[in-house]
């Protein structure tokens, strides 16, 4: 299986399906995901996790979907997600995300303008938005429900054991149907559109072909960052690009991931899970600054001071570790007891096997990514857009610069116009916006995609 696994690790599939078919096959005694329960987490290894798929993607062809038709997705960040958006992928379609926050009228113009024939819905708040807007969305056949599956009226509305069924059906009949339809769909098929909030006017879909994912995947790989015995903490938004990329690489490298979108519920989950990475936005880590800088100063006396002490020589550390030098003599028998004392315990806050986190989204603070890289937390900038797939840049462990993004994902090329705009062109890049020629147009000039962002590259 190693030897097997190794192999693979340089191929590139045809498709996301594709990809996905590899690893179930593979690895299926792998641990894939984890779900919470009540108590605990559930765990599911791949081949549990590509037989689910595999009866889903067999039901939407049973209920009629076709090669590239939209499917839409609204719902929170839960493992029912994923599985969703590999079943219509594998099925030869093509995603539709959809925020659960998203409210009812840009609810009817993302299914229309996408042709969505078919939703999974997570829950009863979900379908009662959908079928308040249902009206002013004819295309639309079939509500699938991923959760509250009394819901369905085995018609229009149908559970996903409904959905089950008729994919499991449809394989007595007919084994070869998935594998098939996975097998018709090529690099350039349209995998995704997401819709993007703009400052003015209606959401913009961006069309993201399987190309786009399945480069993604191995870029990260390749990168070497991510192994496969690590374990993902997953709880960004899945209908966001920054989300969803992060399963491209997960099915690439083969790695678990515990699944859970409640912000509200990341301090005990860490604890419980113990990731080994996570992936956040800004406001995540500014949020574990300031809850530790709070939580010391409640405690105030020599707690405070040992803290304080501790933070500088954190300080000077990371500044000669971060300029290659040797953190050595009395600094390093003075970090080695602030860590001990003090570092040590704030990792074990975030479970005690954290390697790296990743932050993308918005720029990181100088100052919160220096603390944390002097505590042994240290977080890798990226840099990214809807579309060009969400990664881009990503700092590296062996060339890690605070207040930078790192280097390019190998095959992506960027330069600096005139005006400082960053300009990208790869494998990454979006076919453009869906319905709007004259504003894909707008954003590309000879194959180079302008991002509307300001940069500079260094030396470095």
């Amino acid at each position: 299986m190693t030897d097997t696994v190794a192999h693979k690790k340089g191929s590139t599939a045809a498709s996301v399906g594709e990809m996905f078919l590899d690893r179930v096959e593979l690895t299926p005694d792998w641990e894939a995901f984890r779900r919470p329960t009540d108590p605990g987490w559930k765990s599911y290894t791949w081949g549990e996790t590509g037989e689910v798929v595999q009866n889903w993607a067999a039901g939407l062809l049973a209920i009629g979907v076709e090669p590239e038709q939209r499917v839409a997705i609204a719902s929170s960040t839960i493992l029912d997600w994923i599985w969703a958006d590999m079943a219509i992928m594998c099925a030869g379609a093509a995603t539709t995300t959809v925020y659960p926050s998203t409210p009812p009228e840009d609810v009817a113009y993302i299914l229309n303008d996408s042709d969505s024939q078919v939703v999974f819905a997570e829950d009863a708040t979900q379908l009662e938005k959908i079928q308040s807007v249902r009206s002013e969305v004819p295309n639309l056949r079939t509500i699938v429900m991923l959760t509250d599956g009394d819901k369905a009226d085995g018609e229009s509305v149908i559970s996903a054991d409904d959905l089950t069924a008729k994919g499991k059906a449809l394989l007595d009949q007919d084994p070869e149907a998935v594998t098939r339809a996975v097998a018709a769909v090529g690099p350039d098929s349209l995998a995704t559109i997401i819709y993007t909030s703009g400052t003015t006017g209606r959401p913009k879909g961006v069309r993201l072909p399987h190309r786009c994912w399945v480069y993604e995947g191995d870029s990260m790989d390749s990168i070497g960052v991510l192994r496969s015995d690590d374990l993902e903490y997953l709880w960004l938004p899945l209908a966001h690009s920054f989300g969803k990329v992060l399963i491209s690489g997960q099915v690439k490298v083969g790695f678990a991931a515990a699944v859970d979108g409640r912000v509200d519920k990341i301090v005990e989950h860490l604890g419980e899970v113990q990731p080994t990475f996570i992936a956040a936005v800004p406001r995540i880590f500014e949020k574990i600054y300031g809850g530790i800088q709070t939580m010391q100063e409640r405690e105030g006396g020599a707690k405070l001071k040992i803290f304080r002490w501790a933070e500088g020589v954190g300080a000077r550390a990371g500044e000669a570790r971060r300029e290659g030098k040797p953190v050595s003599g009395l600094l390093g028998l003075q970090y080695n007891l602030a860590d001990r004392l003090v570092f040590s315990k704030i990792r074990d806050r975030m479970g005690g096997r954290v390697r790296y986190f990743v932050s993308g989204s918005a720029p990181l603070s100088k100052e919160v990514a220096e603390w944390m890289d002097n505590v042994g937390l240290t977080i890798l900038e990226g840099y990214g857009l809807t579309e060009t797939s969400a990664f881009t840049f990503v700092s590296r462990p062996h060339n890690y610069r605070v207040g930078t993004v790192g280097e390019p994902a190998s095959g992506t090329e960027v330069k600096i116009a005139e005006d400082g705009e960053i300009l990208v062109k790869g494998p990454g890049v979006m076919d453009g916006y869906h319905n709007l020629p004259e504003q894909t147009d707008e954003v590309f000039t000879d194959g180079w995609f302008h991002t509307g962002d300001i940069g500079e590259i260094t030396p470095e």
